[in-house]
């Protein structure tokens, strides 16, 4: 009998056995990896080609297992998938079918993003800058950058003003870092007031010494106030809506309750002899003693002190918090130090407290 396909040269005309089916992984909302074994074939596999069920157009790379597999998937739906060899001879018949895949479960985030508050020198420093509202259609298995600021130091009441705290994101999200508060330097410079989240209260008096103002990023709504205009010690700003450092009198701004929590963040730091603003601003001194510190994970601004010899408290650190469905699973990558707390209402809050890396969520 006559053997229909095979011939001499070892096997042309016979088109490749179906390949087997291994694991359907998502890589990102765009990209699935398929790994398989390859099937017997008597020539070389040139290609694979995959379909999606439902079906849609889909993109194939790489000739060995796995297979990256992109195409423009359907939010919230879940896809299986078959895969066929192809040689000189022709395509196999289809592999068995994956396991069950969703690519495109996007989710929302809401955010509060607090930087570190400013330092403080005679006059307060401003709190860190706070944006918080709600991230939109976040992708799982995709990485997502989070940045706790640090809070800047206090400067020498008589000679230098306060650092500015650093800056804290999450993803797209970027806030900036509390101004310094002036000093009681010699130099007109020196006694003004940084800008920044919150701008530092403005130091002793003098011709163009001013308070540093908020809002240094230029956000809509504005990630902070302004400091304070009085002489020897205007306390800083408060972060969000908070409110400006006083022109009266040498208090903190107060700072604005998250509306994740409800923990009031970024106060301003007290002037010299005056309390720090709600929200971690520290303490302003009136005697011979640095400013008090703003609170560690607040974005408080660091409190001045009326000693020439003696420094300003230091900003406090900022902090990020993440709410998000409680069908999601954070990693908190490495680099950062967070915890996330027991489900609550349908959904779950994971606080970020230093460091900078990655999150993703499944």
């Amino acid at each position: 009998m006559r053997r229909i396909g095979i011939t001499s040269s070892g096997g042309r005309g016979i088109a490749p056995a179906a390949p087997t089916i291994g694991t359907a992984t998502v890589t990102d909302s765009t990209t699935v990896s398929l790994t398989f074994t390859a099937p017997f074939s008597k020539l070389p596999i040139t290609s694979y080609t995959v379909t999606s069920s439902p079906s849609i157009s889909l993109s194939v790379s790489e000739t060995s297992s796995p297979l990256t597999v992109t195409g423009t998937f359907v939010a919230s739906q879940a896809y299986t998938f078959t895969i066929a060899a192809v040689n000189a001879n022709g395509t196999s018949t289809s592999s068995a079918a994956s396991n069950s895949v969703t690519p495109l479960s996007t989710f929302n985030v809401e955010y509060t993003v607090v930087a570190g508050g400013g330092g403080g020198a005679v006059a307060g420093g401003g709190g860190g800058g706070m944006r918080q509202a709600t991230l939109s259609s976040l992708s799982p298995s995709t990485n997502y950058t989070v940045t706790v600021g640090a809070g800047g130091g206090g400067g020498t009441a008589g000679s230098s003003r306060g650092s500015d705290g650093s800056g804290s994101t999450f993803s797209t999200i970027n806030t900036t870092g509390g101004g310094g508060g002036g000093s009681n330097a010699a130099s007109t410079s020196l006694r003004s007031g940084r800008n920044g989240g919150a701008g530092g209260g403005r130091g002793n008096a003098g011709s163009g010494v001013v308070p540093g103002t908020g809002n240094l990023g230029g956000y809509s709504p504005s990630e902070g106030a302004s400091g304070g205009d009085i002489s020897r010690g205007g306390g800083g700003g408060g972060g969000a809506s908070g409110a400006a450092g006083s022109n009266s009198v040498q208090s903190g701004g107060s700072g604005t309750a998250s509306s994740i929590n409800g923990t009031t963040y970024a106060g301003g730091g007290g002037g010299s002899g005056y309390s720090g603003g709600s929200g971690g601003g520290g303490q302003g001194r009136d005697t011979d003693t640095n400013g008090g510190n703003g609170t560690t994970n607040t974005g408080g601004g660091g409190g001045g002190t009326d000693f020439n010899a003696r420094t300003g408290g230091n900003g406090g650190s900022g902090i990020v918090l993440l709410k998000y469905p409680d069908s999601k699973t954070i990693t908190i990558g490495a680099g950062l130090t967070g915890s996330t707390a027991a489900p609550n209402g349908g959904f779950k809050v994971t606080t970020i407290t230093a460091g900078s890396g990655n999150v993703s969520w499944s």
